[in-house]
């Protein structure tokens, strides 16, 4: 049986990491892992499991006491291994609320991180570039102030609860009478009700607005890698903290390049003279056009580096050192000749020490010897 990795190294975090710097981690890997980012990736899937399960656990306080006393053999993983532990036991006979040290009235909770897909062309990738998307997102509501009361009123306190927001549940079964204190139902766990709600909001405090959002995209960003923008996501129930914002990558594609890491490819055409002879022309690049050389004798498919007009690497801050495009030459046969030409090419063949084969014959003599010969 494998054995299973240490939490705070799947997550990559300090074992006095906050809570926050944890979840901030979790985000990061998973969204770099998910299955729909990496379609039949038996490897990512493996990977995106093992940090679920550290996130469940390190992200609960009682859950990571635990293990950081007895590890993976601790408690945590009793009752079959499946995340079921001391928390859980708690949560059966209060409810939720009865925990040692948990709280009574519901805690201000992150908002949804958020995904938007981004298509940029090859030479924004290669020298980065400002843009500007429409983002639809939870945002704070503006005509109650996040509070969900309409104007004028505010919330009340619950009279069920009187603002605890739990209420102690007594159950009576033949092993004898249970206490429970499980959340309240008037309020939802809020300790407040609100009498006249917000038309806007409906008394959630939130609503979806869309907005103009820029993002800076790095040079040297490829397909399938991901931006992360902190706190730019979903603005969290009760006034909690905004989700992140995760922008997926993907590349347009091009008329001419084609990227392959940090090279670009590119194939050009020339003639059998220039192949021959040699030449000097201006073929494109990203940004531009670049002179390349080819020497005499040039074969079919041989390739040519130009230093330094490819991609740069994107994790670096400043980035000088770039990757190179490979152009690769494709000698054209004419389809047609002229007499001239086709004279010339004779004389190359005949000094070349060449036999032709070729029947030189018009179609019309063809047509005409096939009939006589009947």
């Amino acid at each position: 049986m494998a054995t299973k990795r240490d939490y705070y190294e799947v997550l990559g975090v300090e074992r006095t990491s906050s809570v926050q710097e944890i979840r901030s981690a979790y985000r990061k890997l998973a969204a770099k892992y998910h299955p729909d980012v990496n379609p039949d990736n038996h490897e990512a899937e493996e990977k995106f499991k093992e940090i679920n399960e550290a996130h469940e656990v390190l992200s609960t306080q009682e859950r990571r006491a635990t293990y950081d006393q007895f590890g993976h053999d601790g408690p945590q993983q009793g009752f079959g291994g499946d995340g079921f532990g001391v928390g859980d036991i708690f949560d059966m006979f209060f409810g939720g609320g009865g925990r040692p040290g948990g709280g009574g009235r519901q805690q201000a909770m992150q908002g949804d991180d958020l995904r938007y897909d981004l298509e940029i062309t090859l030479e924004e990738a290669a020298f980065g570039v400002e843009k500007k998307i429409r983002l639809t997102r939870q945002d704070t509501c503006e005509t109650c102030s996040g509070s969900g009361a309409k104007a004028g009123t505010s919330a009340q306190t619950c009279t069920n609860c009187h603002g605890s927001g739990q209420v102690r549940h007594v159950q009576n079964t033949i092993l004898g009478s249970f206490a429970s204190v499980v959340p309240c139902p008037r309020c939802r766990g809020e300790g407040k009700t609100i009498a006249e709600p917000c038309s806007t909001c409906r008394g959630h405090g939130r609503n979806r607005t869309t907005l103009d959002h820029t993002i800076q995209i790095p040079a040297g960003i490829d397909a399938g890698q991901n931006l992360v923008e902190q706190r730019a996501g979903d603005i969290g129930p009760r006034g909690g903290p905004r989700g992140d914002l995760y922008i997926v990558i993907a590349l347009k594609k091009h008329a001419q390049f084609t990227r392959k890491g940090r090279d670009v490819h590119y194939e050009s055409k020339i003639s059998f003279s220039q192949a021959a002879l040699g030449a000097t022309f201006d073929v494109p690049v990203l940004g531009g056009t670049e002179k390349l050389v080819i020497p005499e004798g040039t074969q079919p498919g041989a390739t040519f580096r130009l230093r330094g007009h490819g991609f740069p690497d994107v994790t670096r801050r400043t980035p000088s050192d770039r990757g190179d495009q490979i152009v690769t030459v494709k000698v054209q046969v004419p389809l047609r000749m002229n007499d001239e030409q086709r004279r010339l090419v004779k004389e190359l063949a005949t000094a070349s020490g060449e036999t032709l084969t070729h029947d030189e014959r018009g179609l019309f003599d063809k047509v005409k010897e096939a009939f006589t010969h009947k």
